[in-house]
Order: C-alpha cells, then sequence, then structure tokens
C-alpha cells in the first residue's frame, strides 16, 4: 500500500529563544527538520513526503536544501493559520488511495521499527495515534479549586498519528472547530473510534533549549 507522509513545520522558535525557527536549528550538526525527514525515508525511501511550511519559511527551506545536500523530493505547502488549516493543504495534494502518516517537524527522534508500527496498525485499523503513559501525579484544576486526578485514565499523544487516506480526507471536509486541535479529534468528531497504539518514550518534541539538550543526550546513547 502507497505510503504518504505530512511534515507539519510551522514553528517559531519563539520558546527557544532564538532568531531561527525550532525546525531549522541544529542538532548534533543537522537542522532538526532535515533529521525528521531522514528518519520517514530510512522507513521507506519511495515514501512522498509533503511538508507544509510558513509562506516566509520557504525560502530559508530551499538553502537548506541545498546546504546539506538533501537529494530526497519533498513537495512543499504553503501553511495556514492553524494545525488544520496546515493539513488540509497538504492532504489536498495526495492522489489516490493509501496510508498517510502526520508528522511534527520537531519530533525528529522516531525509529524505522516505530513508524512500522504505526503504519501496519493503521492498515489494519484505519488509524494509529501513538501514546505514552502519564508517569507523574496530576491535578485538574477548575477556578479557583484543585483535585486529584486519577492519572491510569489518561495518556498522552505523540505523532506519527496515521490514517487511511481517504477517511483522513473526509475528516477535512468538516468545518474547523478550536477543539480540533489535532486528527485524532478530527476523525474522531466524524463519530470513527481512533486505535491508540504504543509510542515510544524518546519520540518528544523539541520546543524549548531542555527538549534540545534531552534530544543531544538521546542521540550521544543510541
Amino acid at each position: 500500500m502507497k505510503t504518504f507522509c505530512i511534515i507539519v513545520a510551522g514553528g517559531k522558535g519563539l520558546r527557544m529563544g532564538s532568531n531561527i525557527p525550532k525546525q531549522f536549528l541544529l542538532l548534533n550538526g543537522k537542522p532538526i527538520l532535515i533529521r525528521t525527514l531522514e528518519a520517514f525515508l530510512k522507513y521507506d525511501p519511495s515514501m512522498e513526503i509533503i511538508m507544509a511550511l510558513p509562506a516566509d519559511h520557504i525560502s530559508y527551506w530551499n538553502r537548506l536544501y541545498k546546504e546539506y545536500d538533501f537529494n530526497s523530493p519533498v513537495k512543499v505547502v504553503e501553511g495556514g493559520e492553524t494545525r488544520y488549516h496546515s493539513v488540509k493543504n497538504a492532504i489536498q495534494t495526495i492522489q489516490g488511495d493509501g496510508i498517510v502518516a502526520v508528522h511534527d517537524g520537531v519530533r525528529p527522534l522516531i525509529t524505522s521499527e516505530f513508524i512500522n508500527r504505526c503504519f501496519k496498525d493503521a492498515e489494519e485499523y484505519k488509524t494509529a495515534i501513538p501514546f505514552i503513559p502519564v508517569s507523574e501525579s496530576m491535578r485538574e484544576i477548575e477556578g479557583e479549586n484543585n483535585q486529584h486526578a486519577d492519572r491510569s485514565k489518561f495518556v498522552l499523544i505523540q505523532t506519527p498519528q496515521v490514517f487511511e487516506v481517504k477517511l483522513l480526507k473526509k475528516a477535512f471536509t468538516q468545518i474547523y472547530r478550536v477543539t480540533f486541535t489535532d486528527e485524532a479529534s478530527l476523525v474522531e468528531n466524524m463519530g470513527t473510534r481512533v486505535h491508540l497504539t504504543a509510542g515510544i518514550p524518546e519520540n518528544i518534541k523539541i520546543t524549548n533549549q531542555i527538549d534540545l539538550l534531552f534530544a543531544k543526550a538521546i542521540l550521544a546513547v543510541k
């Protein structure tokens, strides 16, 4: 079955305290975004990749593409106001059936084994949403009050979120709502049950300097 991947790369680097968008920052000498792309192409060199970038980041990406001799074809589309709009712009370029992953551009530490599990589960269940358990105590806040929350009832969601192409395209025919924070929420809103699949702890989202340090430490022991 044909595989596709939509990379969402709309970060501005504000929490990094950097003038360079976080997806373009170097991680052990290579831009985070290129590491993310390479992880998917290592799993499947024939995978069709569509990357959603803010309009004012596209020229910067084109320079990096050449500077780091990244020879694999990547289709670039202009991102939108929100994640929803960016992914919608990207999925409209996909022709034909298959399985599509939607992944954060700043999660570069994924493995081929993990990607394969997500795609295989999506083939079987039509959806695959990776998660990891909550390992710390939680409290629920309501106004001025707070109370203990049972962490066994919650999980943390990662990407790639993987779907049948036709299912995700149908989900994006829905009018945007602020509650659509990820693709799983769109699919679920149609009444489709999403399938959870095991994530991996090292699949961190790099959004600040501490995350970047963690990522360097993980690469050091790989």
